[in-house]
């Protein structure tokens, strides 16, 4: 069976808001020459999720650790 990893999980490790981390994942999905694999997994309401190792998880960490352009 494949493991799934959730946009839960990835939140508690790299200690971000969820709420932030779906807006910073929407914005890169909707760029799909920069993030091809995370254009392609994402599906509107359903959850953020992908098979653990996959091309699109590693575009969503990457996308999630980058500085947020938005400051407060």
């Amino acid at each position: 069976m494949t493991d799934i990893v959730t946009l839960k999980a990835i939140c508690d490790e790299l200690k971000i808001d969820p709420r932030e981390a779906r807006e910073r994942l929407r914005a890169a999905a909707s760029d799909a020459k920069a993030n091809p694999e995370l254009a392609k997994a994402r599906k509107p309401r359903s959850p953020w999720q992908w098979v653990k190792g996959s091309a699109a998880e590693k575009e969503a960490r990457k996308a999630l650790s980058a500085p947020s352009a938005q400051t407060k």
